[in-house]
């Protein structure tokens, strides 16, 4: 019981809320140091740096080490457990194989290697453009079997040096299978085969997710494929059809087209990335075109069977496709059943994610949840940022709600795409007013110098104040582009901020601030 955090306010205000339902909100004066303490009613209310925004932490909480269980070790348990160790707290993580879960193992970092394989094949078939002749073999190949083995030798690598950052920290890991038995209790059944029973002050599920799969596409790791499979291929695909055009699909597709396959890539949808910015993905399409990267598109597959020598996928229009191999990334499914959660008092959306508010609580008392499990965004950063949190909520530390809108992404597809904030199909639906500038590369010294033909950098600004509210960048590397234009966003800089900041030429982030100063002409 008792006073705790609730809301957060602007203009000097900080909410507090009591856990018997009351809502106080306590003004205090707007011109006060950043990281200004006042306690109120039990809380510390603090001015969170560069944000303008009251945090309230809990005094009690603040001075009372925590016992926390994180069931569940890729990036939003290992994250948290760092940073509730930092601030004091006895900490285990519970995670079934391996430190960095199914992000680090099965995942994130092994499709990113291949995705950094494929792309120093493209720039070795390229060389010759740039005047650079390769002595030896006439054209770049590809040694599958030493392609996976590099990527998986990285996997364990990062595994490994996870593990030894959360033991150096202090937490205690445990492989093993666990089930809540409660909102406090955790039933544990280890790889070694022995079994224990954690008790804590509070639990963080960090459960993942795993690939969804069709009725009619059973992957059997030998033609047929989940993204977590791939990595098992001898050879590389003479011919590989990919079912699903979202991002995984589109990763996958653009990456073994480039090192050497022939891909047929089928999309329910009109275009590729049906939920991303349509310009972005207008540009996928063409270097997808000029790749020999085909697309089948408004099409499902109904059924992928095996063949004598590959495999056969009907689509609900009556084609027949066919190739060597298939790879079904039709999204993923979260790790949410028989574990407990509705005997915990947590519920679950109709998709069986966990429900969790702004800092990460679960409908449960004591319980927080972070990542793929929550369904908030299938990012590993996210899952990073949720569990971080959900400590600093927990410790009584400052803490700032996730903003949705603040997040950036980005698909790793040649050439990439990274979007932060608004997007233009929602300032073209009225659902935001602002205007919008798109400043194609083709005219950057730098693009010129790295034969980078595609891409551009568009910047969204609210209309009438100039604040920077989204932008999309397609580009070699707009996963680093996106941060000026994120940092804009999350900070509510103005539109003139960015075009006044100096950036090196020649350089590809001159775009970032060369459609900030056009933009300005709109304002």
């Amino acid at each position: 019981m008792g006073w705790h955090a609730g809301l957060f306010g602007k203009g000097g205000s900080c909410f507090v809320g009591h856990s018997e339902g009351g809502i106080v909100e306590i003004v205090h004066p707007t011109n006060l140091p950043v990281d200004t303490a006042l306690p109120v009613q039990g809380l510390v209310c603090k001015l969170l740096a560069g944000s303008g925004e009251w945090a309230g932490v809990s005094v009690e909480q603040s001075k009372t080490s925590q016992r926390l269980i994180i069931l569940g070790g890729g990036p939003g348990g290992y994250e948290a457990a760092i940073v509730a160790a930092q601030l004091g707290a006895e900490v285990t993580i519970v995670e079934r194989a391996g430190m960095g879960g199914s992000a680090v193992l099965t995942d994130v970092v092994p499709s990113k290697t291949l995705i950094a394989t494929a792309d120093a094949m493209r720039r070795v078939s390229g060389a010759g453009s740039f005047g650079v002749t390769v002595e030896g073999k006439a054209d770049a190949s590809a040694d599958l079997p030493v392609v996976n083995a590099r990527l998986m030798e990285l996997a364990h690598s990062q595994s490994r040096d996870i593990r030894i950052g959360l033991e150096r920290a202090g937490v205690r890991v445990v492989l093993g299978e666990g089930r809540l038995l409660d909102n406090r209790t955790i039933a544990v059944a280890r790889n070694d085969g022995g079994e224990e029973t954690l008790e804590a002050d509070a639990i963080l599920l960090a459960l993942g997710a795993h690939p969804r799969e069709l009725p009619t596409a059973k992957p059997d790791g030998e033609r047929i494929f989940n993204w977590t499979q791939v990595y098992n291929l001898k050879e590389l695909p003479e011919h590989l059809i990919v079912v699903g055009s979202g991002v995984t699909g589109a990763e996958f597709a653009s990456a073994y087209s480039l090192l050497g396959s022939r891909v047929t890539l089928v999309s329910s949808r009109e275009r590729v990335l049906p939920g991303e910015d349509a310009d972005a993905a207008a540009v996928l399409e063409e270097a997808f075109e000029a790749n020999g990267l085909e697309v089948a598109a408004k099409s499902r597959a109904q059924a992928v069977d095996r063949t004598a020598d590959g495999v056969k996928v009907t689509l609900n229009d009556g084609r027949v496709l066919e190739g060597s191999h298939c790879l079904v990334a039709v999204g993923g499914i979260p790790n949410t059943a028989g574990i407990g959660l509705e005997e915990a008092g947590i519920e679950m959306n109709d998709s069986g994610h966990i429900q969790v508010d702004g800092v990460s609580r679960t409908t449960a008392p004591n319980v927080y949840a972070a990542g793929d499990c929550t369904g908030v965004f299938a990012l590993a950063s996210v899952a990073a940022m949720q569990g971080r949190i959900a400590i600093a909520h927990l410790m009584g530390d400052g803490v700032r709600p996730l903003k949705t809108h603040e997040v950036s992404a980005n698909i790793f597809t040649s050439p990439e795409i990274a979007t932060v904030g608004v997007t233009e199909a929602q300032v073209n639906e009225d659902k935001y007013q602002g205007d919008i500038i798109k400043l194609d590369l083709a005219t950057n010294a730098r693009a010129k110098m790295m034969n980078v033909k595609e891409g551009f950098v568009k910047i969204i600004a609210r209309r009438g104040s100039g604040t920077v509210i989204g932008g999309v960048v397609v580009a070699p590397r707009a996963s680093e582009l996106i941060y000026p234009i994120a940092l804009a966003v999350q900070n509510r800089l103005h539109v003139d901020d960015m075009a006044q900041t100096f950036t090196v030429y020649p350089s590809l982030s001159g775009s970032v601030s060369e459609a900030a100063r056009r933009l300005h002409k709109h304002l």
